[in-house]
């Protein structure tokens, strides 16, 4: 799956993203709205790693959907 299938079916992913980021609230992913960079800087602040190993681990997720 590319990302804008992500950002086009951002209401129905919202549960399998919760599912792989638990810290994540549901107003986080409502103001994320399908921008994997914000995304992205929400993981690594609600998780505390690195700019690089959350991208991996977003491509990861993506590669599995």
């Amino acid at each position: 799956m590319d990302w804008n299938r992500i950002e086009g079916n951002w209401k129905q992913l919202k549960g399998k993203i919760k599912e792989q980021w638990g810290h994540l609230t549901d107003d986080d992913l409502d103001k994320i709205a399908g921008k994997r960079e914000q995304l992205e800087g929400k993981i690594q602040e609600r998780y505390g790693i690195g700019k690089d190993m959350v991208r991996k681990d977003v491509d990861d997720w993506l590669k599995n959907q």
